[in-house]
């Protein structure tokens, strides 16, 4: 089958760009000494995850309980939840995952949630690990590092649990730039206090005797931070994870960030035209048959419109003459100044501006070679 012959719009996985990025990070993981554990969110498919663990990647972070279910029943056996469970729906469904063998980890930051996980898991006869969420900029989930060992305490005292290490998640670099900064050292700082921060909390904790260097879990990492990683230490204890979850595809916003290179990006969109209309200014409008259901209506730093047009998929070379102006649910509104480039029928090739939201729609993403489709891969827990 060929890419021509896809109904669409569809998503497609350029398999010599994929194999590349996963080898990247691995490279970049593995000269670092850390374990790479990727985030299955971004492509939630059981096939490139086998290619991350094939490669060396230890385990697989998941976003919610539907992804561990669905990782599991893929044959993944070490899975991190790096987010705080809470209702007992949702950890008895851990439960069951650890009754079948699977290593399932996740993360805490407050006492009530901890008292919630330890509720459900005391009678278990082995504790299950749980991982300090650290706030080291983002305002999400998390705790600040001096407030790390108040929260440590409180899970040390409760049964069913063990703590066994610090997660955090910089993704206040997805904010880009600061006035006066370039996306390169915004990219450094948010990277030095993601990491500066989860060491600060890992070092209170081991001064209170609640974590051991030698063994304990210091996961942090997000595309655009493992892009400028720099190790370091603090009283012996060492960042030990790294968990980017985009980089296997990239997209416009880490494009716009810096942290990925266009021509790197494996995941396209390809629509159709549906649609054509020229103005009085002489601006042509083409619809395409992709709207918000598959490129969302995210922008982001840097991001000027919803999605990258291309010339072509083999060069991903920006079309600096068309550009996604508007959504809605199943349209996309192209301005083309000057007009004269696309027909109705023809096919319109994109890079979405967020590759994990597109794939969470579809059902399937298409791998292919050039022009040729070569596999079809199920997305799992959509």
């Amino acid at each position: 089958m060929l890419v021509s012959d896809l109904p669409t719009p569809a998503l497609l996985v350029d398999t010599a760009r994929l194999a590349a990025n996963l080898d990247r990070m691995q490279a970049r993981a593995d000269a670092a000494g850390v374990a790479l554990r990727p985030h299955a969110k971004t492509h939630k498919t059981a096939e490139i995850a086998r290619m991350q663990t094939d490669r060396g990647a230890r385990g697989l972070t998941v976003a919610t309980v539907d992804e561990a279910e669905a990782f599991a029943a893929a044959g993944f056996r070490d899975l991190r939840l790096a987010t705080p469970v809470a209702g007992p729906q949702k950890l008895a469904r851990i439960a069951a995952l650890l009754d079948g063998g699977v290593r399932v980890t996740f993360t805490v930051d407050t006492e009530a949630g901890a008292r919630l996980a330890s509720e459900a898991f005391a009678g278990r006869a082995e504790a299950v690990g749980v991982l300090l969420e650290i706030d080291t900029g983002q305002r999400r989930c998390g705790v600040p590092a001096d407030e790390a060992v108040a929260v440590g305490l409180a899970v040390a005292a409760l049964p069913g649990l063990a703590l066994v290490g610090v997660l955090t998640h910089g993704g206040h670099g997805y904010d880009g730039p600061a006035p006066g900064e370039t996306p390169a050292e915004a990219l450094r700082r948010v990277m030095a206090q993601e990491r500066d921060g989860v060491l600060d909390a890992a070092a209170r904790l081991g001064a209170a005797g609640l974590l051991d260097p030698a063994t304990a879990e210091v996961s942090l990492g997000s595309t655009p931070t493992m892009a400028v990683f720099e190790p370091a230490a603090r009283d012996g204890f060492r960042v030990s994870e790294w968990r980017p979850g985009n980089y296997v595809f990239g997209d416009a916003q880490q494009v716009a960030l810096g942290a990925v290179d266009l021509r790197d990006c494996a995941l396209l969109c390809v629509a159709t035209v549906v649609s054509k209309r020229r103005f009085d200014d002489g601006t042509e409008q083409v619809v395409i048959d992709a709207g918000k259901k598959l490129l969302s209506s995210e922008t982001g730093a840097g991001v000027d419109g919803y999605g990258a047009v291309l010339y072509s998929p083999r060069t991903m070379v920006t079309n600096m003459h068309a550009r996604v102006a508007r959504l809605s649910e199943e349209h996309g509104t192209v301005e083309v100044p000057g007009g004269g480039i696309y027909d109705v029928g023809d096919p319109v090739f994109l890079v979405p501006n967020h590759a994990c939201v597109a794939v969470a729609t579809r059902r399937t993403l298409f791998a292919v070679d050039g022009d040729e489709v070569v596999g079809n891969w199920a997305v799992l827990a959509r």
